[in-house]
């Protein structure tokens, strides 16, 4: 099947010259995507959604930056070229930026995993779009109206690096409830889809994603590579799977030899696919599942004098804006705190965070904190950050750390 005309946008993009203010002119020069509506001291009166914004130095009338302009955020022109080089934003031009992309990930692609994000947003030159593979399907999420003009040549590309036979459209809330363009969430824009549930692997581990109704694209390929260390390093050991969501800690666990494993997620339908998940690899150890609070069923557990040789604690965002921030930390001593009484003597923790409002040092110093007020000896193992197919290119693009701590006594 040819791609749907629905991806043909009716706007034909205008060039905008756009001045800024010494210090949005300082961000974009040092290579930041964003520039806000208070940076900017000149532009076109009739500027709109999608627009190319041609950046211009204030002194010099060098060009600085390409990008597009975004009527409807605070963040009014996204950066998708630093004016090192030049450049004529077209097929060529998107062509060139998804082939790199594609290229940082070739690492990623000789082991024996088929799923892999493509484009990380901002990261890899287009703020505000998502592609996201699972073996021969590719989902594509959207979060800004900017690229409708350009979405054909961008699909055609990232199809023709991809291999994919199957394009499926995923949409924001904002975009779902925009009336500028007649796309659909969840829907087949290119090839067929037997199944909305697809089976991919990771590291010789074999899952599934919704990519029609799952959470973003349909599954979290950012941990890839804590879940395949978390796997072997659970061989007969018990493990509890904190914020399990669709299994993904668990199933690598139980895939590499674990006795026991507990998923435990707030929703009953997330661990139904954990469960899934599981049977589709050979496993010998038991799966159990609970469902509830994680900090309520901790303390159960903590009640019951459960305790396991791998916990995992891998919450969802705490810190959505910035007011957050105190709040979530104060979430993720709880946890830690929990956690370290959930774990065996030689057991390890492992301490993760996807908020990108709790940096990295921050959040590695609370769990430090926790655990040396804790009367148990304790070593640090590692820190990890986001998985290869995950690049980061400015301090707002990094949001996951994760930290591993072994107890001696």
């Amino acid at each position: 099947m040819p791609f749907s005309d629905k991806i043909k946008s009716s706007y034909n993009p205008k060039r905008l010259a756009v001045k800024l203010n010494a210090k949005g002119e300082q961000f974009v020069v040092k290579g930041h995507p964003w520039v806000f509506s208070n940076s900017i001291v000149k532009i076109n009166d009739d500027a709109k959604t999608g627009d190319l914004a041609i950046v211009f130095s204030k002194n010099k009338n060098k060009v600085i930056g390409l990008g597009l302009y975004d009527a409807k955020s605070p963040i009014r022109i996204k950066i998708i070229h630093n004016a090192e080089t030049k450049a004529e934003v077209n097929t060529e031009f998107f062509h060139a930026k998804i082939k790199k992309a594609f290229s940082l990930r070739s690492e990623l692609l000789e082991t024996n995993t088929n799923s892999y994000r493509l484009l990380f947003g901002e990261n890899d030159g287009f703020p505000g779009l998502i592609a996201d593979v699972y073996a021969n399907v590719l989902v594509v999420k959207l979060y800004s109206e900017i690229w409708l003009p350009y979405l054909k040549p961008i699909l055609e590309n990232l199809q023709e690096t991809s291999k994919a036979k199957t394009i499926v459209m995923r949409l924001s809330r904002s975009l779902q409830n925009s009336t500028n363009h007649s796309l659909k969430d969840g829907e087949v824009i290119y090839g067929t889809l037997d199944n909305e549930v697809v089976e991919f692997v990771e590291h010789g581990v074999h899952f599934s994603a919704n990519v029609i109704k799952g959470h973003k694209t349909g599954y979290f390929l950012d941990h890839r590579d804590n879940r395949r260390r978390v796997g072997e390093l659970s061989k007969g050991k018990t493990v509890l799977d904190v914020f399990s969501y669709a299994g993904g800690f668990s199933v690598h666990a139980l895939a590499n030899g674990a006795d026991e494993v507990i998923s435990l997620d707030i929703s009953k339908q997330a661990l139904d696919i954990a469960r899934e998940n599981g049977k589709l690899n050979n496993y010998s150890g038991i799966h159990k599942t609970i469902s509830g609070d994680a900090f309520v069923e901790m303390k159960n557990l903590i009640k019951r004098k459960k305790k396991f040789d791998v916990v995992v604690i891998d919450p969802p965002s705490f810190a959505k804006q910035q007011s957050d921030i105190e709040l979530a930390k104060k979430k993720y001593t709880q946890l830690a705190e929990l956690g370290v009484q959930l774990t065996t003597k030689n057991g390890l923790l492992v301490l993760a965070s996807c908020s990108s409002r709790v940096l990295a040092q921050s959040f590695f110093d609370l769990n430090q904190r926790v655990l040396n007020a804790q009367s148990r000896l304790f070593e640090t193992i590692l820190k990890t950050k986001h998985d290869i197919d995950h690049p980061v290119t400015f301090t707002e693009g990094a949001y996951l750390k994760c930290g591993y701590y072994r107890f001696l006594e």
